[in-house]
């Protein structure tokens, strides 16, 4: 890991998802067989156009700068161009920018490369321009788009592209590199607090250093009370007992728990949600009843997103396992 963390997580005001972002390739955890196809490219200083397809905090960007940086040393910043797509979503970003970056001189080097992070947000006469831009600029410049769904991709993009699709981290990628990095800056993550650091992550190595980081502002260890309260996430079992609970019947009891969740912990409807579609196959239900669950966390992650009122539909979820909806 890097030295810049040596004085300790009290001293320097830089966020650590830079900090200890890596600078290489072979630096990159939990994706391991993209990786090895990259440093391939690498090597043979033959770069195609790129499509990196995947959820957030998995390596997309970075292995983007990496290749800049192998590739071009230090003169890596001359020759990328990184634009974010959900800022700029207009045509004329990709007649602009891109294109004024495309013809520049340079030298040394058969290629530039342009980044262009959430691709997905560009409107369809965006990434039409950007193909026909693509086109023009074949010989001296590489694409690399990033995006979270391919899918929003028009095809004529997408088969001018090496796609590289991106998984969730696994945890053991996630524990390594935050141990190095508690390791660096001093600080003392118990068991639980780790677990909970993992849990929080979801596979996002962003939202695991994030989450590190802001912990250990509480104090030099690190447990799980800190990680859950500075994150506003839910304790797994807080969520599996209002569920269970609700199963059983025993409404008022579970509405008692939703309480706590929203009022007293603050969080959000959506992220409750999202708990407890991660929870559902831990649960101990039958495959019916899970799958009931799974049917009703749709229909009020819907009735939310249409402007619905969130408390309403969380109890309104609840009243539905305790009247026995999900034996039916």
């Amino acid at each position: 890991m890097s030295d810049a963390g040596a004085e300790g997580a009290t001293t320097g005001s830089d966020i650590w998802i830079e900090r200890y972002r890596p600078s290489s390739l072979d630096d990159i955890k939990g994706q391991d067989e993209i990786v090895e196809r990259l440093r391939r490219y690498v090597e043979q200083d033959d770069l195609p156009n790129m499509l990196f397809a995947g959820p957030s905090g998995v390596g997309k960007t970075t292995a983007s700068i990496a290749i800049a940086r192998e590739l071009y040393g230090d003169e890596w910043r001359a020759n990328f161009l990184e634009l974010n797509a959900s800022d700029d979503r207009g045509i004329d970003v990709v007649r602009g920018r891109i294109k004024d970056f495309a013809r520049a001189s340079f030298g040394g080097f058969d290629y530039r490369i342009v980044f262009l992070d959430e691709a997905d947000s560009l409107t369809n006469d965006a990434q039409s321009a950007l193909r026909r831009t693509m086109e023009q600029f074949s010989g001296q410049t590489r694409f690399i788009l990033s995006c979270n769904y391919s899918s929003r991709i028009i095809d004529p993009i997408q088969s001018r592209c090496a796609v590289f699709r991106f998984r969730p981290l696994p945890e053991d990628a996630i524990r390594e590199v935050v141990l190095e990095i508690a390791e660096d800056e001093g600080i003392e993550v118990d068991p639980e607090g780790m677990e909970a650091i993992t849990y929080v992550a979801d596979g996002d190595m962003r939202r695991a250093i994030n989450a590190l980081q802001a912990a250990a502002v509480l104090g030099e260890a690190v447990d799980e009370d800190a990680v859950y309260q500075i994150t506003s996430t839910a304790r797994p079992e807080q969520v599996s007992e209002m569920i269970n609970r609700a199963v059983e019947g025993e409404f008022l009891t579970a509405r008692s728990t939703l309480e706590t969740l929203l009022i007293d912990q603050a969080i959000a409807a959506d992220d409750i949600i999202e708990q407890i579609h991660r929870s559902v196959w831990d649960l101990g239900l039958d495959d019916e009843r899970a799958v009931a669950l799974l049917e009703f966390l749709g229909e009020i992650d819907y009735r939310i997103a249409e402007g619905a009122n969130e408390r309403l539909q969380l109890e309104s979820l609840l009243a539905r396992l305790a009247r026995g909806e999900a034996n039916a």
